[in-house]
């Protein structure tokens, strides 16, 4: 490999350090003449007491509002109060950077491998060489397709790559190419709905207007070394990139939130992308702007574009901070410039970067080394009818066909990149197949499909995600195959186990024990022994007389809210052996709360 590694150091010198091989040479501009000196170097050199920035800038936001203490209520972190916002309207354009799910680059035929040693997957193209030149892969296009279909976009027969012009030590070719002209999609629209957290003032749904959708290459990783020094990691230059440019209709900041995190799981749906951004595979730059509602609805106010935002939170907090900044600039008689601005985990403001580039700025021009990408209708076409489901479609699915609430769905649609919703559907497989082999698990119990589809819903969301959380783990479905957990519903719904047994079972098998659940429930005896008609009156009774004052403030108060105290008396005297609906059906007869 040509180039292992290069690295600079920002400040009031300029430090460069190429690497070839295992050897360097250092050009220090402190002197006014460069000196060179042979260093050995077989890796990126970072301190053992490092403290990665993310964290850093964590703990100073921490600090940071230690130290403020708690903003007034009704008070935004930059003092605007809601009066002074009613006054306001904010308008919000969205830029998202998504990683394609590729084997190779989109200029080169290096191979992509994010968790790869860095500098290890890069061609001669990637770090700009005299000479070298651009080698379109083919394989780019389809997930990118696949994303545009995702949004509804028209995918044009015809684009073309430009070149945007711009000096940065993460773009040695001194620009980018993208498509800036000639896209190869364009229109398409995002619908949002309550349920994916739009602002209450958005109403039930809207949509956002997509103005295009580009391929374009990536730059270099930069891994920042404070005080004042930069790795530069060239295995992510030329990794293909979407960029989807929405149009400026969004105007509160939950709602640019919402509209990111859907098109990040539109992408994951069809297999689009890598990552999300919790993994550094989608970017998004917000464009922000302030009016006055009395303004002229066909002038839009100034507006600034803040870069490089990584997780859901920070569209949302940058937009904010934004816009109240926008806003008393603006009161105080100040004008808004054009600029770009970066904004920072925790922080309560932006900060100027530089001045906003423009077109002529950029020096755009079509890129000489490519001719035109050709897409036919056909290609189109096949890829459509391989698109699987989005996530509106599953979780009106799971709503309609299924029973599930909507905010259960919506989770299981969202959780584990999905994965946790394959697992669902295994273990509803299992359960049927299990209620097919079973004896005496076909009889009329009363419970329909849907309320057992809800049944193994809570199973899979909420008892395994206790589970989960308690012991700090990731999801996989090894940890308890489904056909386990299906048998352990399978055997509370046949009465031959208890709720409070069956968390058990759940838990054990989450913790390692590879007895097999049948196993587990002989060898420990937790097969459910029936009581009679007769045993669960009896137990009732006594719990009852024992609770004279609690019985008369139900029966004469109506203070229904003391009924669970009676519930949890019957389960812990049952020990094991009381099914809870039993138990509650004796205790409502014996307080009156039934007819009959």
């Amino acid at each position: 490999m040509l180039i292992a590694s290069l690295r600079y150091a920002r400040g009031n010198s300029s430090r460069f350090v190429i690497c070839h091989h295992h050897e360097a040479w250092r050009a220090s501009s402190t002197s006014p003449f460069f000196s060179v000196k042979r260093l050995l170097h077989t890796q990126i050199p970072i301190a053992a007491d490092n403290v990665p920035l993310r964290k850093q800038l964590k703990d100073e936001a921490k600090q940071r509002k230690h130290v403020a203490g708690a903003n007034d209520v009704g008070t935004s972190q930059s003092g605007i109060d809601a009066t002074t916002l009613a006054t306001w309207e904010l308008t919000v354009g969205i830029e998202i950077h998504a990683q394609l799910n590729t084997e190779r680059k989109l200029f080169s035929g290096a191979s992509i491998f994010a968790s790869q040693q860095p500098n290890a997957h890069v061609a001669l193209f990637d770090f700009a060489l005299p000479g070298t030149q651009p080698n379109f892969q083919k394989c780019t296009v389809i997930p990118a397709i696949r994303a545009a279909l995702a949004l509804g976009c028209r995918i044009q027969n015809q684009s073309q790559f430009d070149r945007k012009h711009y000096f940065y030590a993460d773009q040695p070719s001194g620009y980018q190419i993208t498509q800036y002209y000639q896209p190869f999609a364009t229109g398409g629209r995002i619908v949002l709905r309550d349920h994916d957290g739009i602002a209450p003032e958005d109403g039930k749904s809207m949509e956002v207007g997509i103005q295009q959708v580009q391929l374009e290459q990536d730059t270099a990783k930069t891994v920042l070394q404070p005080p004042s020094e930069a790795m530069l990691d060239f295995n992510r230059v030329s990794h293909p990139l979407i960029e989807i440019i929405t149009m400026p209709q969004i105007h509160h900041p939950q709602t640019a939130a919402a509209c990111v995190k859907k098109v990040q799981a539109l992408l994951q749906a069809v297999n689009a992308v890598t990552t999300g951004m919790e993994l550094g595979g989608l970017r998004a730059d917000v464009n922000v702007s302030v009016r006055r509602k009395k303004q002229s609805w066909s002038t839009l106010g100034q507006r600034t574009e803040i870069k490089n935002l990584s997780s859901i939170k920070a569209v949302e907090d940058a937009i904010i901070a934004e816009r109240n900044r926008q806003i008393l600039v603006l009161d105080s008689g100040g004008i808004i410039e054009g600029e770009t601005r970066g904004w920072t985990l925790g922080a309560s403001d932006t900060v100027k970067l530089r001045g906003k580039e423009g077109e002529v700025d950029y020096r755009y021009m079509p890129d000489p080394d490519l001719g035109p990408l050709l897409i036919s209708n056909e290609l189109v076409a096949k890829i459509a009818e391989t698109l699987p489901q989005s996530p509106d479609q599953m979780i009106e699915e799971l709503v309609g066909k299924f029973g599930l609430t909507i905010k259960d769905a919506k989770t299981l649609v969202e959780l584990d990149d999905g994965r946790r919703l394959d697992y669902f559907d295994l273990v509803c497989i299992e359960f049927t197949a299990l209620r097919g082999r079973v004896e005496g698990s076909n009889k009329n119990d009363g419970i329909d499909e849907k309320q057992r589809s809800v049944n193994i819903a809570n199973w899979v969301l909420h008892e395994m995600g206790g589970l989960l959380s308690a012991s700090e783990a990731t999801f996989s479905a090894g940890r308890v195959p489904a056909e386990d957990l299906a048998y352990i519903i399978l055997m509370l719904d046949m009465e031959r186990i208890t709720g409070r047994t069956a968390k058990q079972l759940l838990a054990k098998v989450f913790h390692g024990d590879a007895r097999g659940v049948e196993t587990i429930i002989k060898e420990e005896n937790l097969q459910l022994v029936h009581l009679s008609e007769e045993d669960y009156v009896t137990m009732a009774r006594k719990i009852l007389d024992d609770n004279p004052v609690m019985v008369a403030q139900i029966k004469e108060k109506g203070q229904l809210g003391k009924f669970g105290f009676f519930m949890g008396q019957m389960m812990r005297k049952g020990e094991g052996k009381v099914v809870a609906q039993r138990a509650e059906s004796t205790l409502k007869r014996l307080l009156g709360l039934t007819e009959s």
